[in-house]
């Protein structure tokens, strides 16, 4: 209401509010309308005492089971950088040696307050999500599997298995991996192949010896108009060996040969 009034204001004095009954108004919205009788005749009809109903399509339950936490305990038992940061977070360790001993990449994420501990499970966090973390080879290989190869995956695409690692778990090179995994899919190869140009192959540029051998140039444009003939754009030439910059004021509608004196 208070939006209305200020849109109002100015008219104020010279404008009259009426009011429009309901049943007149051949427009009304669906908040306005009167609300029809729960009567057989009414499509939404629904009888008394009846419990209502809620009509489901389809539905997918996905249950993580305690075997799959257990193994990823285990791993960590296994694996250096994962038991050393499972003693660090467990009662918040403050051991400079020990907090020094993990990979660089580990060391890094942790120094970062990256990973937490809960229940055993050490999280990876990061600004949307926050998954398990991942040590065990034959463990990556079953999320990459059912991420990927799964029936309900269907094997869509490489983006869609890294959006779907990405909510679920964690392990330093896991985009990597994914990539490497989708890539020797050989159902992904024939079903999504690429269908724009190839790219060329790229071409050295040889490097110069001596001072505006080669050159780049390029216009600034879109600029205000200026100056005593009102300059609108701007040549702008850089020297490759010595990247000395040359700032030549010029017009939108010059021509090849305009261009080529100011040169």
């Amino acid at each position: 209401m208070s939006r209305w009034q200020i849109a109002i204001q100015e008219y104020r004095g010279n404008i009259t509010i009426v009011h429009k009954a309901g049943n007149t108004h051949k427009n009304a919205d669906g908040l306005s309308r009167w609300e029809l009788p729960n009567t057989p005749d009414n499509p939404s009809y629904v009888p008394t005492g009846a419990e209502p109903q809620i009509l489901i399509e389809g539905i997918k339950i996905t249950d993580v089971g305690t075997e799959l936490f257990e193994e990823v305990r285990d791993s960590y038992k296994v694996d250096k950088n994962c038991h050393t940061l499972t003693s660090l977070l467990d009662k918040d360790c403050e051991d400079a040696a020990l907090a020094n001993s993990p990979d660089d990449i580990w060391k890094t994420y942790y120094d970062n307050r990256r990973f937490h501990l809960f229940d055993g499970i050490i999280y990876h966090r990061s600004k949307h999500t926050c998954v398990m973390v991942l040590c065990s080879r034959m463990l990556i290989n079953t999320i990459l599997l059912d991420c990927q190869d799964n029936i309900y995956s269907g094997n869509l695409s490489e983006d869609i298995t890294i959006e779907r690692i990405k909510t679920c778990a964690w392990w330093p090179s896991w985009r990597k991996d994914v990539i490497e995994y989708c890539n020797s899919c050989d159902r992904c190869q024939n079903a999504n192949k690429a269908t724009g140009k190839r790219f060329g192959l790229m071409i050295h540029l040889q490097e110069p010896s001596t001072l505006w051998e080669v050159v780049h140039m390029d216009w600034v444009t879109a600029l205000p108009p200026g100056g005593d003939k009102t300059y609108n754009e701007c040549l702008v030439i850089v020297d490759r060996y010595s990247k000395t910059p040359i700032f030549l004021p010029c017009h939108e509608d010059d021509t090849a040969m305009e261009t080529r004196l100011l040169i």
